[in-house]
């Protein structure tokens, strides 16, 4: 497995080595767009720039499964974001399907947040 760090605060992406450079590369892309048009309701951010999403994995034949947690433990739409992500990455072009896992090991807190969801927020 291929991994590669997208940026500080952000999750880490995965890929079987059988996955194809182009097609990672576009894939890891899509996806991480995807992931950013899902917003938590009562945050002004999205997901990933929130840092809920810990882990991508690609496999060979392009199924993905995610590694996401939630602000708290508690949220309001804790049945529901899940369905809302596999959803948003369902639809990129070239995904055979998606598995999403809630997580909460490590716990969620700021210190995830990208610089975007910090501005958004006004949490700097």
């Amino acid at each position: 497995m291929t991994e590669t760090d997208t940026q500080p605060n952000h999750p880490v992406i995965a890929a079987d080595a059988q996955v194809r450079p182009e097609d990672y590369d576009r894939l890891t892309d899509d996806i991480i767009a995807a992931l950013k048009t899902v917003y938590d309701p009562e945050i002004p951010s999205d997901i990933y720039e929130l840092g809920l999403i810990y882990r991508v994995e690609i496999d060979d034949s392009h199924f993905v499964k995610i590694d996401m947690t939630l602000t708290a433990p508690g949220c309001p739409v804790a049945g529901e974001m899940p369905v809302w992500v596999e959803n948003a990455v369902s639809s990129v072009p070239g995904v055979a399907g998606v598995d999403v896992k809630m997580v909460f090991d490590p716990p969620w807190d700021q210190s995830r947040m990208s610089d975007e969801a910090r501005v958004a927020l006004d949490m700097w």
